[in-house]
């Protein structure tokens, strides 16, 4: 589900606009040429907030994403490396990843303090990362943004084995070898939240909670870096106190003594009553909404997402799953019911107030709104939503979702007749969007868009 929220939120902005309206002038001088798109910008280093809740829910969560996976299968043991891990690059490698990549492993090693290292292209590692020419990744996948298969150590193998019992994670004992597929051509964030994403499962645990607030290990992928609760799981994983071959009570019974020495601050926390289990049927009314146009209608997904808040509230899932069925449901109403829309997304963000480190899905629904004020014409209300909501974006290191904030917030100061300040707005976006949306075509369009919204408030209040 990587990145869909993302796809689906910009649709709204697109299915508001014209395809025909002139695309926006970057602040073209004298000459009345256009100006040339400013340098990509890049997240600098970013204090992490650590793991904010209690260790007997944290010790759930590290049982629920160990011995589970997403399709409801169990892993009998814990697998892990044994040993420093090394790693490699193959395939067309763009600058950004190797950015992106240096700065994750010193995470990793600093953070979950795993020893792992890159190696070059041409020797043997554990961990083989493969950039794929996306017409050969979509021949195979056409759904995933990419994936991580054990027992490979890259495409050609994988195709070779992809049928059979070997690459099945349930059969593994322990990991010497796997290798995490990425397609070219992607932009800079996508590339790198697969890097965060895949390389946590390859490391770690293989299963996604819908109910966690604070992790990549959540399909909402409102997280799009590894936050300090994944780096709290994935230094229990390769403590000493556990091992490769190991059974779920095995780690069970170590698991509280390794989260007290790991996470004092986690013992002094209350846990909170326990958490329901997710129904399956919850999930595929979630993975409905959240599909993608082609494959389904509008209405389908709609009430798709509907039925997920009804189900969210019949079985007492008041956590992250209510806020994401809300949060589903009112962008999928606004063509049809704006007010509808709103109430969803409002009462989504209550409930993501009273969970920790959520401001980054709280910003999402600030986008929503902020897109909504705008095309109503209401420049301070969509002011107001972005500079509230800027910082997480900042902190969440989600440039796409920056980006947009910033545009939106321009075009409102444009509205206001604050001309200049909107023009240093905009130009402090594009940065950020060459490096969330990639291609210059595609950070035109997106600045086009919200463009189109601008001037089509603007219409509507002329006699």
């Amino acid at each position: 589900m990587r990145n869909l929220i993302l796809i689906l939120a910009l649709a709204i902005l697109a299915a508001c606009s014209s395809s025909d309206l002139p695309m926006q002038d970057l602040g073209a001088g004298p000459s009345g040429k256009r100006e040339i798109l400013p340098p990509m910008k890049f997240f600098g280093e970013q204090p992490v907030t650590p793991a904010q809740r209690a260790n007997r829910e944290i010790s759930r969560d590290f049982m629920d994403l160990t011995f589970h996976t997403e399709k409801d299968s169990r892993i009998p043991v814990l697998t892990r490396f044994e040993g420093p891990i090394s790693l490699r690059v193959t395939g067309h490698v763009p600058g950004t990843l190797d950015r992106d990549l240096t700065r994750l492993l010193n995470r990793l090693r600093k953070e979950a303090r795993i020893s792992i290292s890159r190696v070059a292209p041409s020797q043997q590692a554990n961990i083989t990362i493969e950039i794929v020419p996306r017409v050969q990744f979509r021949s195979l996948s056409t759904q995933a943004a990419c994936f991580v298969v054990p027992q490979v150590g890259g495409w050609a193998e994988y195709k070779r084995k992809r049928r059979t019992s070997a690459v099945k994670w349930a059969n593994l004992r322990h990991r010497e070898k796997l290798a995490i597929f990425i397609p070219g051509g992607i932009s800079p964030q996508e590339m790198r939240d697969c890097l965060h994403e895949e390389l946590a499962q390859a490391l770690g645990p293989l299963n996604d909670l819908y109910r966690l607030p604070d992790s990549v290990y959540n399909d909402d992928n409102f997280h799009s870096v590894l936050t300090g609760f994944d780096m709290l799981i994935l230094r229990a994983y390769y403590a000493p106190e556990l091992h490769n071959g190991m059974t779920e009570a095995q780690v069970a019974a170590r698991l509280p003594a390794l989260l007290a020495r790991l996470n004092p601050a986690g013992q002094r926390r209350s846990a909170k009553p326990g958490f329901p289990d997710t129904p399956r049927l919850w999930i595929k009314q979630i993975q409905t909404a959240l599909s993608p146009g082609k494959y389904i209608s509008r209405s389908a997904r709609r009430n798709a997402a509907a039925s997920a808040v009804i189900l969210a509230r019949q079985n007492g899932l008041y956590d992250m799953r209510l806020g994401f069925s809300l949060y589903a449901f009112g962008r999928l109403s606004l063509a049809d019911d704006p007010n509808a829309a709103l109430a969803a997304f409002q009462e989504a963000v209550n409930i993501f107030r009273s969970q920790p480190q959520t401001e980054i899905a709280i910003a999402h629904i600030a986008w929503q709104q902020a897109t909504i004020a705008l095309s109503d014409g209401d420049a301070l209300t969509t002011i107001d939503l972005v500079n509230a909501n800027l910082p997480a974006a900042k902190r969440g290191q989600n440039a796409a979702l920056l980006a947009t904030l910033l545009m939106l917030k321009a075009a409102a100061l444009d509205m206001v007749q604050r001309p200049s300040e909107a023009r240093a707005v905009r130009l402090d976006s594009l940065g950020w969007a060459r490096y969330g949306f990639g291609s210059d075509k595609e950070v035109r369009r997106q600045l086009q868009d919200v463009s189109a919204l601008a001037l089509r408030a603007k219409n509507r209040g002329t006699p």
